[in-house]
């Protein structure tokens, strides 16, 4: 069935849409709550039963995320390149529903389909210049949790299939491009730190020490398979338990969110380790030089890395419209990281021309290709005769965007992107993309 389905992702908008015509949509009097101007959802309330059902327990994440992208400069071919993604997700309140005291039963599934401007046009770069693509372009089951709070939400606990990057070094993905979307340390290290839409098996646990600040730490299964785009194509919509486990991933993260002024803000400061055996990306197993040798790689017990995530709001209304700034840094093991460092800096002003749903963003970011790897490619180069091209610099993003939102439940967000040395190196030609992201909310 699900090989069916994605070759038809408007299933999911017939499904919605049929959905919402079964909630009463087309009711001759609308709700207030129905009202599209007004309305975080495109199918409004269902004629009230949306309400209903969250007062009962049960509340549903539905929507869609397209990316179009062309490059005017850069890569061996001037392309159009369409992505996109559906998800669908449901949460149940197991007070509401059953008297269950402090628990929650989280599902999403997400669909995603389309094309690569990157690879297509052969650019070169590191980070996808739409972010929304990759990990198989299918199904996947990108939630299944059961949470658990414990001393009036002092402590939570959640354990299920899970991705990492939605609670340690969590960040919004509002731009295209993924330097500056989503948790940085799975745009480096995205072998074993899995970000949306993939899940592993996994367990974390968050202290909230004081009203601002919070300690979390978790454990996530490190399996090859996961980020393998055949058993995604195979098994990714199901809680499956795949064979080969190598380890696993423990973050440890430490937030503090006071108010400056009044407005908030976010800062978070992690690190953390993968159990699991890394290949030196330069040396081999007797610790020479493996592009000269030949010889396999030479195995470190472990991969590490540590991470910073800032954020503050630096004008306006606190949580609404006004300007925010961001950092985020993050540092992976140089032994075995072939893309070892990421830094991005940027903001975002939400409510221009008293408009106060749309939003213009603005940011710089470079990840850095680790200078080993690019030594082994070299020397092995001279070994083999091949001519093998790879970065020891850094990939340079720059993206400025504007968000028109129409109605609340829509986003439009085309959004200009300049890549300098692309995979960093100056053996690739600069990019200059157009882009466009849109959103919508069912």
């Amino acid at each position: 069935m699900a090989s069916t389905l994605r070759k038809k992702p408007l299933a999911w908008a017939v499904a919605f849409a049929g959905l919402g015509l079964a909630m009463g949509l087309v009711a001759p009097q609308a709700r207030a709550a129905d009202d599209l101007t007004t309305s975080p959802y495109l199918f409004g309330d269902w004629n009230g039963e949306r309400t209903r059902l969250a007062d009962e327990g049960i509340t549903f994440d539905l929507g869609y995320g397209g990316e179009a992208a062309h490059n005017f400069t850069g890569g061996d071919a001037h392309l159009t390149r369409y992505t996109d993604q559906w998800k669908g997700g449901v949460a149940l309140d197991l007070d509401k529903l059953w008297g269950w005291h402090g628990a929650t039963f989280r599902m999403m599934i997400t669909d995603r389909n389309g094309r690569n401007l990157g690879a297509d046009a052969d650019i070169g770069n590191n980070q996808l210049i739409q972010e929304v693509y990759g990990r198989g372009q299918t199904w996947h089951l990108t939630e299944f949790s059961l949470e658990q709070k414990f001393f009036d939400g002092a402590l939570v606990v959640k354990a299920g299939r899970l991705p990492v990057g939605s609670d340690f070094a969590a960040f919004s993905c509002d731009f295209q491009n993924l330097t500056f979307c989503g948790a940085q340390p799975g745009n480096i290290v995205g072998n074993y730190w899995v970000n949306w839409p993939t899940s592993q098996w996994a367990v974390n646990i968050k202290l909230n020490t004081t009203k601002e600040t919070y300690v979390m730490l978790g454990a996530y299964q490190v399996n090859p398979n996961y980020v393998n785009n055949q058993y995604a194509e195979s098994k990714g919509l199901i809680p499956d338990f795949p064979g080969g486990t190598t380890g696993a991933l423990i973050p440890l993260e430490f937030g503090w969110a006071p108010t400056a002024g009044g407005l908030p803000g976010s800062y978070k400061f992690g690190v953390w380790y993968n159990t699991s055996k890394g290949s030196d990306l330069y040396y081999d197993i007797n610790h020479d030089p493996a592009g000269e040798t030949g010889l396999p790689a030479l195995q470190r017990d472990g991969e590490y890395g540590a991470y910073i995530n800032f954020i503050q709001q630096v004008s306006g209304d606190a949580g609404g419209t006004g300007t925010s700034i961001f950092l985020n840094v993050s540092q992976a093991d140089r032994n075995t990281a072939a893309t070892d460092r990421q830094i991005s800096l940027g903001m975002e002003y939400k409510g221009p021309f008293a408009r106060a749903n749309d939003m213009i963003g603005f940011a710089v970011g470079a990840t850095n290709a680790n200078s080993r790897y690019a030594e082994y490619v070299q020397e092995n180069n001279i070994r083999t005769g091949e001519n093998v091209i790879v970065g020891d610099g850094n990939e340079y993003v720059t993206e400025l965007f504007y968000s028109w939102s129409p109605i609340p439940s829509v986003y439009l967000r085309p959004n200009l992107q300049y890549i300098l040395h692309p995979g960093g190196t100056s053996e690739n030609s600069n990019a200059f993309v157009l882009g466009l992201k849109m959103g919508f909310t069912f």
